[in-house]
């Protein structure tokens, strides 16, 4: 039996070798699953605008080369949930240019009918630089 960790890391390298119907095959495949996505747009709700996002990715000019955890990955899992969180850091190219991005990711799973672990919500994102004007609010300790 694959571990929620284990189904997470398989699901990084469908992505990486760009193999769409395995990436979607990660996903409950309901219409109110849910992901936060990493790029411009907010989030994207539903199995199918998952699917074609995903799609579209494979057929876009993005070639991610890795998916490396940073910090993590940590989990915790009951009998039919889990969850995956940690920072990865992800190189791609695009244009012939190398971009490395680090993000914070987090996954809650389900388990299938067939005991397989899917994606129910996935979550990446970068901190915001100073998203209140007042730098981080963390005290140094003197």
């Amino acid at each position: 039996m694959t571990t929620p960790i284990e189904q997470i890391d398989s699901f990084y390298r469908s992505i990486v070798g760009k193999e769409v119907d395995s990436i979607c095959a990660n996903y409950v495949p309901n219409e109110d699953t849910y992901v936060f996505v990493e790029g411009p747009r907010y989030s994207t709700l539903g199995y199918r605008n998952i699917s074609k996002g995903w799609r579209d990715f494979c057929d876009s000019s993005l070639n991610l080369q890795k998916i490396e955890w940073v910090e993590g990955p940590f989990t915790e899992e009951s009998e039919d949930l889990a969850w995956v969180a940690g920072m990865v850091l992800l190189t791609v190219t695009v244009k012939g240019q190398l971009v490395k991005q680090t993000f914070r990711a987090t996954f809650v799973l389900r388990k299938n009918e067939d005991g397989c672990w899917q994606i129910r919500h996935e979550h990446l994102s970068a901190p915001l630089s100073d998203p209140y004007g007042i730098g981080d609010w963390l005290k140094k300790n003197s």
